[in-house]
Order: structure tokens, then C-alpha cells, then sequence
């Protein structure tokens, strides 16, 4: 493979839950684009975690490898900052001390999320696990890697969340999960400037997951036939869509002018050029706009 078709050759990455979904996708891309990434979670050949799906860190290492890359599977579970403290010594003895991108991509969080009931009907112990899940993973995890990158004086943080906008996401303890990742993002941004490392948030648009796909009762070969169930589902994309925004955007020079904000791939692919791995370019927002806006409101300005 020629060297301009791997501008992430000699970069380090650590794709914190990239067991599935969103993480695999930008953990494979991750390895297209040439980088060693350390895939992260807590499914593994040694055992599932509670959301109890087959998927596992190996595999996906293993498909960045595939890919072009080099993948590394470290088990590990955000949520115990000793875990996470071995990881990233773990990062920097293999590496010379060197990590170029995080991807914060935790959540697990569907099974916690209650999109049937108002805030004061709500299981608080199962609400508060949730945002412990997605939250504090993402913040401990930041705290212990990037140290790595001020160090170097460059990188890249990715904060994985849904929706770029301050519009209400449906129900309470989802919503602030999803905003608060945002958050991180800014505040991150603005700690990180100094030392010249980016940090932004980032949303797929409706993303094709192997959960999505087993809840429609399709495959990858004929997902198209969900859209009978669920027109919006013919305007998805898949988990490779997202990590190729995550791949354009660390392999831009320019990548500090995006310090702060909250994007999303329907954005990018107009700037960076990329496909989705059929080719196509989704744009979910512009189905939004057309389709969806007058029942559900517009999605609203990107933070």
C-alpha cells in the first residue's frame, strides 16, 4: 500500500470501547489508515460482559490488523481507574511514551435507558449507572491518558456521543449522558490548546450497529430490507462511515481549528471527501430536513 493511502503510519491510538458498533468502526478505520491502536472493553475471549453479545476486543483487534494496521486488545474496564492507569503504562512502555489519538467511545448504556418514562418514574440507581458508564469512563480515561499526548505536545481526542446540537434527545439520563460527552469535548478543548492537542465531540448519523441490524432482523448483505419496518433506517450508515470521519480528522494538519466543537459525519464527508464502505455518502441531517423536521422539529445549530 503506498504511503499517501496511510497518513496515520506511525501513530499510535487507543479506541477506548471498541469492542463494537461506533468504536469498531473507528478502530478498523483507524488501522486502514495505517495507525497501532489499542482496542479497549471488556468483552473478550475471556469473557463477555453484561451486555452478554458476542463481540470482542480480539476481533477487532484482529480486523485492524486486516485493515492495514496493527491491532492490540487490552481488556479492560473503564470505570476502575487502576485498569486504566496499567493500560495507558501499559500504551507508553510499548510505545516510547507515545499516543497520538484517544477515542472515547464507552457507552454499553442501552439496556440502563428508559425512553418510556419521565425523570420522576425513573429508576435513579439504574439512571445514575448509566451516566457513571458514560461519563465517568470517558473522564477517567482522559485523565490518565493525556498526560502522553501534553507530553508530545500533539494529538487528537474524540469524544463519541449522539447529536451535535443542544436539541432534547428523548429521555432524561440518555440526554445528559450524550450532552455531557459534549461537554467533555469543550472543556478538554479549552485545558488542551495550550499544548497544542485537539479535542472534539463527534455523532454518527442513524447508525447501523450488529445490535441495529439484529433488531431489524437483517444482515450487512441485506440491510436495505429494514427500511420496510422503519423508512429512516434506508438513510443509515455504517460504523465505517464514522471511523473514517475519526481518520480524516486525525490525519488533517489543520485539525486544531476544530478544537472545541461538536461535529458530525454528515459534516465532514462534505469537507474530507470519504464514503461510506458502499460508496455512498449519508447525510442524515439533510433526511432530517426533509423528512422529519416537521414532526419532530429541527435537529438545531451545531455547539
Amino acid at each position: 500500500m503506498k504511503t499517501e493511502a496511510r497518513p496515520l503510519a506511525g501513530k499510535v491510538a487507543l479506541v477506548a470501547g471498541g469492542t463494537r458498533g461506533g468504536g469498531r468502526g473507528i478502530a478498523v478505520e483507524l488501522g486502514a489508515a495505517g495507525a497501532t491502536v489499542y482496542v479497549t472493553g471488556r468483552s473478550s475471549t475471556g469473557g463477555r460482559s453484561e451486555l452478554d453479545r458476542p463481540e470482542t476486543i480480539e476481533q477487532t483487534a484482529e480486523q485492524v490488523t486486516a485493515a492495514g494496521g496493527l491491532g492490540i486488545a487490552a481488556r479492560t474496564d473503564h470505570s476502575r481507574p487502576d485498569e486504566v492507569r496499567a493500560l495507558v503504562e501499559k500504551i507508553a512502555a510499548e510505545q516510547d511514551g507515545r499516543l497520538d489519538i484517544l477515542v472515547n467511545s464507552v457507552w454499553g448504556g442501552d439496556p440502563l435507558t428508559d425512553w418510556e418514562h419521565p425523570l420522576w418514574e425513573q429508576d435513579l440507581d439504574t439512571g445514575l449507572r448509566l451516566l457513571r458508564q458514560a461519563v465517568e469512563t470517558h473522564v477517567i480515561t482522559s485523565r490518565f491518558a493525556l498526560p502522553l499526548m501534553v507530553a508530545r505536545k500533539s494529538g487528537l481526542v474524540v469524544e463519541v456521543t449522539d447529536g451535535n446540537t443542544a436539541r432534547y434527545r428523548g429521555t432524561f439520563f440518555y440526554d445528559l449522558a450524550k450532552s455531557a460527552v459534549i461537554r467533555l469535548a469543550v472543556a478538554q478543548a479549552a485545558e488542551l490548546k495550550p499544548y497544542g492537542v485537539a479535542a472534539v465531540a463527534l455523532t454518527p448519523g442513524f447508525l447501523r450497529s450488529e445490535a441495529l441490524l439484529e433488531h431489524f432482523g437483517v444482515t450487512e448483505a441485506n440491510w436495505r430490507d429494514g427500511a420496510a419496518q422503519d423508512p429512516n433506517f434506508a438513510h443509515s450508515e455504517t460504523p465505517a462511515y464514522l471511523g473514517r470521519a475519526v481518520a480524516a480528522l486525525a490525519a488533517d494538519p489543520d485539525v486544531m481549528a476544530k478544537t472545541g466543537r461538536a461535529l458530525a459525519t454528515w459534516g465532514l464527508y462534505e469537507e474530507y471527501g470519504f464514503t461510506d464502505a458502499d460508496g455512498t455518502q449519508p447525510d442524515f441531517a439533510a433526511h432530517w430536513a426533509a423528512n422529519l423536521q416537521e414532526e419532530y422539529g429541527p435537529l438545531g445549530d451545531p455547539l
